[in-house]
């Protein structure tokens, strides 16, 4: 039986809050550099961090009400229950939420054309365009294997770049590295959840990265992304102190307990490990921010 929720609580886990950290963490970061560098503004901060929960809530709607729409949410479903799926939500009212909230992103966007100049835009039509093709359309992105690319430049590379290039109206090579840096354990987030829905997803045809090269190129995968990432950051730590230095410690542990998990869980167990990797990439962006700021 399916149970039943009040239409705000059904709104509000459609949102998906507890991914909502790994869109607002680039653009922490981003502010912290720009903070460092003596470039920080507040309002287009602010903005930055309105396009980016925004477009990710749109995203979590769009993701939702798509994936019902192609028989890959079913009720085997392994992760999280999804809005649609459950019937707490109509089709019909999540598609209409998707394109509002959409709106409300491209308007937080335009806003900031007011701090930067018109190379925004092409940024801005990009963001809206991953948002529905991540999962609609006739080539969803996540259905093809590109799932994991586009978590590196939408929830690394994009926000960090252009968010600190609003505030101080340049890039620069350490914002470009830290995109990065954070956009691969970001991806780490997918890997979890397509590892866990392998056998679903291959049912489905949605070709994950985990359905195309297997569970075990999962595992492998998951570790370089997290090395490469404290690799990118290493550039930091050369003058940091020592007290840092084992807080960074102490992350690379968790993080390696977090891996062996994919070793040890399965099935719905493996909803702990997508919590434990959001955790991780929070915590690594706390860490890289408080590094920027001494």
């Amino acid at each position: 039986m399916k149970e039943e929720k009040s239409l705000l609580k059904s709104w509000l886990e459609a949102a998906r809050p507890k991914t909502l950290p790994a869109s607002l963490s680039p653009v922490l970061l981003a502010c912290a550099l720009a903070w460092s560098d003596g470039v920080f503004r507040l309002i287009p901060a602010i903005l930055c961090f309105g396009v980016a929960l925004l477009a990710q809530i749109a995203s979590n709607f769009a993701n939702d009400y798509f994936d019902f729409k192609k028989g890959a949410d079913k009720e085997d479903r392994l992760g999280p229950e999804r809005a649609v799926a459950q019937g707490w939500i109509t089709p019909k009212a999540m598609l209409k939420a998707t394109f509002i909230t959409l709106g409300f992103s491209c308007l937080c966007g335009c806003l900031l054309l007011f701090f930067a100049g018109w190379e925004l835009i092409p940024v801005g039509i990009a963001i809206a365009l991953c948002v529905l093709a991540y999962s609609a359309g006739p080539f969803p992105l996540a259905y093809n294997g590109l799932g994991d690319v586009c978590v590196v430049l939408f929830y690394g590379v994009i926000p960090v770049c252009f968010t600190y290039y609003v505030q101080a109206q340049s890039f620069s090579l350490l914002s470009f590295l830290l995109s990065l840096s954070l956009g691969l354990l970001s991806t780490n987030i997918l890997v979890v959840n397509n590892y866990r829905d392998y056998v679903q997803d291959k049912a489905a045809r949605k070709r994950t990265t985990i359905v195309l090269f297997g569970r075990g190129f999962g595992r492998i995968f998951y570790l370089l992304n997290g090395l490469v990432a404290i690799l990118l950051a290493i550039p930091l730590l050369f003058e940091a102190p020592t007290w840092i230095l084992f807080l960074f410690a102490g992350f690379f542990a968790l993080f390696f307990v977090t891996w062996r998990e994919l070793y040890r869980f399965d099935g719905k167990e493996l909803n702990k490990t997508l919590g434990h990797t959001a955790r991780n990439v929070l915590i690594f962006t706390l860490l890289l921010c408080v590094l920027l700021l001494l």
